[in-house]
């Protein structure tokens, strides 16, 4: 008796093939979600970090502001710290702790500037404190999709300023004058970004 060997009808290999694609398609579909979600979350978490950095850094400069003014390319006094978000350099300041690994020449202080430009928070540094002549400051980008920057400083009479230093007529006791080494209290930061809105923070200056 011989035996038949029975195969797949067209039929058959039809419906075959038709759930291999739905099958196909499905695991495809959920693969794509993975991925895509994957890259969503590793952008957010590199724009989580650079945001952390951005305000570490702000914070670690403010966290070693000393009271000593400058003078500028034009041989101009500058106070200690200056803000005014109407200037090219919103946040202008005098900080210590300027590390010098290779032993070069130079203090340990340094000026350095915040600027918002283009929807870009940069931070500054010059070389030298008191310039003599047109120094060109180096330039690092912290933050990029900035909308906005506002400052508040809280000076000695715990009131909130939107610019430092105050004018003279804008203290409380007429006798005192702005001191060119005069810093506020405290300085509030608020960056609105375009992905994530406003965000706050409240630092403490030393003293």
């Amino acid at each position: 008796m011989i035996a038949t060997v029975r195969g797949f009808t067209l039929l058959e290999l039809l419906v075959a093939l038709a759930v291999f694609a739905i099958l196909s398609i499905a695991a495809y579909s959920g693969l794509s979600n993975v991925l895509f979600t994957r890259a969503a979350v590793e952008t957010e978490n590199r724009r989580l970090a650079m945001t952390q950095l951005a305000f570490h850094r702000l914070e670690q400069d403010l966290e070693q502001v000393i009271p000593r003014s400058v003078r500028d390319e034009y041989g101009e006094p500058q106070p200690a710290l200056c803000g005014n978000i109407q200037d090219s350099e919103a946040l202008l300041f005098t900080r210590a702790g300027w590390d010098n690994p290779l032993g070069q020449p130079r203090a340990n202080l340094q000026r350095v500037a915040y600027r918002l430009r283009e929807g870009r928070l940069w931070r500054l540094h010059w070389d030298a404190l008191d310039r003599g002549g047109l120094a060109e400051p180096r330039e690092i980008m912290l933050l990029d999709r900035v909308r906005e920057l506002r400052l508040r400083f809280l000076d000695q009479d715990d009131a909130w300023r939107n610019d430092w230093p105050p004018p003279a007529d804008g203290l409380s006791d007429p006798e005192r004058k702005p001191k060119p080494d005069l810093l506020p209290r405290a300085v509030e930061i608020s960056l609105t970004l375009e992905d994530w809105g406003e965000i706050t923070r409240l630092l403490l200056l030393p003293g």
